[in-house]
């Protein structure tokens, strides 16, 4: 094995490892939010400092093979995917942060009824099935496991779409629930951007292996459509 390939080797296993940490992250700050354990998000808080520290490592050491080694094509390819799979899962690890600031900071758990109507677990079962599509994706250079997260995306898009009109009908009836709505609602639009960003992780992955650009494409059909 060449130097080359030992470094990018070592790169893929550390976007592996971010991968892995922030689908953690969001597991455990899930059941810190549903189980309201302040302990759970203080460990996903704290946690945050090492996708912070791994974030960091893996951008320079993308940087340094790139300096190294002029890659072209594939390895190329492979290296600029990967910082920006590295930025998308660090701003995953920062919504993962945020829900746990919220647990931290509520005094009461948010209301069941108010869940279940908003299908909040739903929202965070799809996110976190979407990760673990896309961290396989990843590990086996899989396309067709990628583009499997593009269809539970629109599960989150839905849901997002729908959150405003029940909460505009629930705060009429329960005005006392103002804060509990609204931090729903915060925790329901971080849950779709995770979403997008792990669809932006998708688009890298087929980026890699089959040198398509998928970034745009939907804003195109979207423009032709209206034409």
């Amino acid at each position: 094995m060449t130097s080359l390939d030992q470094q990018k080797e070592t790169l893929n296993q550390a976007g592996l490892e971010m991968l892995h940490l922030c689908s953690k992250q969001l597991d455990n700050a899930r059941e810190a939010f549903f189980t309201h354990d302040s302990d759970l998000a203080e460990e996903v808080v704290h946690t945050e400092n090492r996708v912070n520290a791994l974030d960091l490592k893996i951008d320079r050491d993308c940087e340094r093979f790139i300096a190294l080694h002029n890659p072209v094509a594939s390895d190329l390819r492979f290296v600029l995917a990967l910082r920006k799979i590295n930025f998308d899962l660090e701003r995953v690890g920062d919504h993962a942060y945020g829900i746990s600031k919220y647990i931290i900071e509520l005094n009461t758990p948010i209301d069941e009824e108010l869940l279940i109507k908003m299908r909040v677990h739903e929202m965070f079962d799809s996110a976190l099935s979407m990760l673990e599509d896309i961290t396989g994706a990843y590990d086996e250079v899989d396309t067709k496991k990628a583009r499997k997260v593009f269809k539970k995306d629109k599960i989150l898009n839905e849901i997002n779409m729908d959150s405003f009109r029940i909460i505009s009908e629930e705060v009429k009836k329960q005005p006392e629930l103002i804060n509990q709505f609204l931090i729903t609602f915060s925790i329901i639009k971080k849950l779709e951007r995770i979403g997008d960003l792990v669809t932006n992780i998708a688009e890298e992955i087929i980026f890699y292996r089959e040198a398509e650009v998928l970034k745009h494409r939907k804003k195109k059909k979207i423009n032709r459509s209206k034409e």
